[in-house]
């Protein structure tokens, strides 16, 4: 009989950068074409923390499948969203168990940021989140954030001044959704912050991401 192949470490691309001893490991789901600009993050991250850290980054190789919660229909071209969010986490998670007792971070850009905040929803085992321009427009998920309690106390959020400003009316939504999801948190008694960047939803992403993990790394106290 067939079974269904389930992920594991053996079935991604792991890139890691920084020292592999550091107690503060960051784990970042992203696709392969922003490895060209993950030194330029790590270079922000120490300018902005002064602290060692280990940095995880895992290749996903069908973005709208393994960092969706749930199958969504697609809302720009064809390309609908699966539900692998699941598979990754489990894998991250083995990833950390065979860390040891160490601070996870969990952060992402676009919907690896809003992967990240699903994440948190479902295990404690990070201490904080950056989600960075998150799709926040994803099918249900607001409704998914105030029908389901977070388990990390420590929550970045951020989004570009002109994300908002566009003419699909599903991505248009995302400013409102950002800031019920930051009201939602602060009323949780969540250490949350919304940040506002100047820009469209592509502009500066290393810069944006190094930006949320810095502010987690720099409130944890390590």
């Amino acid at each position: 009989m067939q079974t269904d192949h389930r992920p594991s470490l053996r079935d991604f691309d792991i890139y890691e950068y920084g020292d592999k001893a550091a107690q503060i490991v960051l784990l970042q789901a992203i696709d392969k074409h922003s490895l060209d600009s993950m030194e330029k993050e790590i270079e922000l991250i120490r300018e902005a923390t002064g602290k060692e850290f280990l940095l995880a980054a895992f290749v996903v190789n069908d973005w709208n499948k393994d960092l969706s919660p749930w199958p969504a229909p697609a809302v720009f071209g064809n390309e609908d969203f699966g539900d692998g969010a699941a598979d990754l986490l489990a894998v991250m998670q083995e990833y950390c168990e065979n860390m040891g007792s160490r601070t996870f971070i969990l952060g992402g850009y676009s919907l690896a940021g809003l992967y990240s905040l699903w994440s948190v929803y479902q295990t404690d085992i990070f201490q904080g989140v950056a989600a960075v321009s998150p799709s926040m427009w994803f099918p249900e998920f607001d409704n998914y954030m105030n029908d389901n309690k977070i388990q990390c106390s420590n929550v970045y959020l951020s989004l570009g001044d002109k994300e908002e400003k566009t003419k699909n009316k599903v991505m248009a939504t995302v400013g409102d959704k950002m800031r019920e999801a930051h009201k939602l948190l602060h009323d949780q008694d969540i250490n949350c912050t919304l940040e506002w960047n100047e820009g469209n939803h592509f502009r500066d992403p290393d810069k944006r991401t190094a930006n949320g993990f810095a502010w987690i790394i720099n409130r944890m106290g390590n």
